[in-house]
């Protein structure tokens, strides 16, 4: 993936806040970061930054996963594992999420 000089330095801007750049084999086109268990994909958006692909998610196993809602509860769902959406687990989320979209935003 070529990536522009105004991208690499979003992504620097993004590791001098503490996120990791990781890959995830599934999704070699695209970028993903992660802070603490958080994760979420970046896709280059034209020349001068990203946009995310799809919502932040929690890690299950180290993996991205999908937040489902069943009579029981909240979860993050991982093929066969899950992990309960506990207040601490969505406030650690939620936290990631807003760095995120910060971090993301335009820079003059």
């Amino acid at each position: 993936m070529e990536l522009t000089p105004q991208q690499i330095g979003i992504l620097e801007r993004l590791r001098s806040r503490g996120v990791e750049i990781v890959a995830f084999p599934m999704y070699e086109n695209l970028v993903g970061v992660r802070k603490g268990n958080c994760a979420v994909l970046l896709a280059p958006a034209g020349k001068d930054g990203f946009t995310m692909q799809g919502q932040p998610t929690y890690l299950v196993g180290g993996n991205l996963s999908a937040r489902v809602v069943r009579s029981d509860g909240h979860y993050f769902v991982r093929k066969q594992e899950q992990l309960e959406a506990t207040p601490e687990r969505l406030a650690e989320l939620e936290t990631f999420a807003a760095e995120l979209a910060e971090a993301l935003l335009p820079v003059a």
